[in-house]
């Protein structure tokens, strides 16, 4: 992986990609520690890091935003509302026909689809704010503007439109990043909110108890000794063959070679993760509407951790691996084009057989899938009830999955365009 970091440096245009990506990620963590104006920073940040301890619900919106929330900071909303806003309209191409023929239609009805994201995280961003300017203001931590000297009204508003604006920002340098970064710039984000907390992690389960350093010495292994596993399962595979019939063109034959369709074990990778981490996590943005209702903030609490959110982690997790699983891989699609290009399974008619074959496939290998994510996700959430230890709630298998995940897709796409650069030359020459 170094080597090939090397070899990414000594091209100006990947180089190029690759230090705006890092510029953008640095920019978004400076933002994470400017404070909203007029929130008085330090007192703030003592009374959410003793509320974090308190309540799950809000640990977990702590958690998405890498620490923004607790700091208030112009990026407390964090990336969550534009990644709900994608889940919302993946779902509504899967319900509305008109949606779902616009994705098909190219470069033209991707602009389209995007647009109609941006409208929608503006919305969930607008009542975010709201709700956060909610919960500031409770008496939970009591945020008074009246010694400021400004209307209270304006004070409001600057504040709703300042963390408006900072989810703008950080919607803007995702989209950047995955334009012409390298990577794909939500999925970026939320690694760099995950390492941002890392260090303050291991410091806090060094210094837990008597036996901290014992305990962090052992997490540290285990999360070494998963990574291969994860690995392993994120690269594997089941390889379907695939047959083309001979054609005769002339005095050409053309056609009659042998090759495999490849199905992934793991499809749809870490997105039913977040997908059912957002809607676990919409509880809480309620919740932050309500903060002096008892139960509403008891509900959120309970959906945010606990035996609750295990069992609920497990069934959405599955289900949008199957659904997101569904999307990007179309049996109907890819036997119509197999049959096209005259390819045929052995064994198995053309068509309608073919579609059947696959879906069924997918069907089985899905399923061991999705329970290796929800048992990554789940398992981890279980300790830290019974241990308590930072480092397992921080840096648990969710987001040793994220980092793993978005590591490999990352340096993927830096070889693949290595070897886009390396047959230029070829051509060049």
């Amino acid at each position: 992986m170094l080597k090939g970091l090397a070899n990414a440096f000594r091209v100006k245009e990947l180089r190029d990609k690759i230090l705006l990506t890092v510029g953008i990620l640095v920019l978004y963590r400076i933002g994470a520690y400017v404070p909203l104006p007029g929130i008085p920073f330090e007192g703030m940040l003592n009374q959410f890091q003793t509320a974090l301890s308190d309540q799950s619900a809000l640990a977990l919106l702590n958690l998405f935003s890498g620490g923004a929330l607790a700091r208030v900071s112009v990026f407390s909303l964090g990336i969550m509302p534009y990644i709900t806003a994608q889940i919302i309209m993946q779902m509504l191409q899967a319900v509305i026909p008109s949606l779902g023929e616009m994705a098909k239609e190219g470069d033209a009805g991707q602009r389209k689809i995007t647009q109609y994201t941006r409208y929608i995280t503006v919305g969930l961003a607008l009542l975010n704010a709201v709700g956060y300017l909610f919960l500031f203001k409770s008496d939970s931590y009591g945020i008074d503007f009246s010694g400021i000297g400004a209307p209270e009204w304006l004070m409001d508003v600057m504040v709703v439109v300042t963390m408006l604006a900072g989810a703008m920002i950080i919607m803007w340098l995702g989209e950047v990043i995955t334009q012409r970064g390298v990577g794909n710039g939500m999925s970026l984000i939320i690694f760099a909110n995950i390492m941002s907390g890392l260090p303050t992690s291991i410091f806090s389960s060094v210094n837990t108890g008597s036996n901290g350093w014992l305990m962090t010495i052992l997490v540290i292994l285990v999360i070494l000794a998963v990574i291969p596993f994860i690995i392993y399962i994120e690269r594997g595979q089941r390889r379907i063959p695939i047959q083309y019939a001979k054609r005769v063109q002339g005095r050409r034959v053309m056609g009659g070679q042998a090759t495999y369709l490849p199905v992934k074990v793991n499809t749809a990778g870490v997105i039913p993760i977040i997908f059912a981490s957002a809607i676990l996590y919409f509880p809480a943005q309620i919740a932050v509407f309500f903060p002096t209702v008892g139960w509403i903030n008891a509900f959120a609490n309970a959906v945010s951790a606990g035996w609750l959110n295990w069992i609920l982690s497990v069934v959405l997790i599955v289900a949008f691996a199957y659904f997101y699983t569904s999307m990007v891989f179309n049996p109907e699609e890819t036997a119509d084009q197999l049959r096209k290009q005259g390819g045929f399974i052995p064994g198995v008619r053309p068509g309608k057989a073919t579609a059947i074959y696959i879906k069924n496939v997918l069907n089985r290998i899905t399923l061991p899938g999705s329970l290796f994510l929800a048992l990554i996700a789940v398992v981890p959430s279980i300790l830290f009830t019974f241990t308590s230890n930072t480092l397992i709630q921080a840096f648990g298998g969710t987001s040793i999955l994220i980092m793993v995940g978005v590591a490999l897709d990352t340096m993927t796409q830096v070889e693949s365009q290595l070897k886009t650069h390396d047959y230029e030359g070829l051509f060049i020459r």
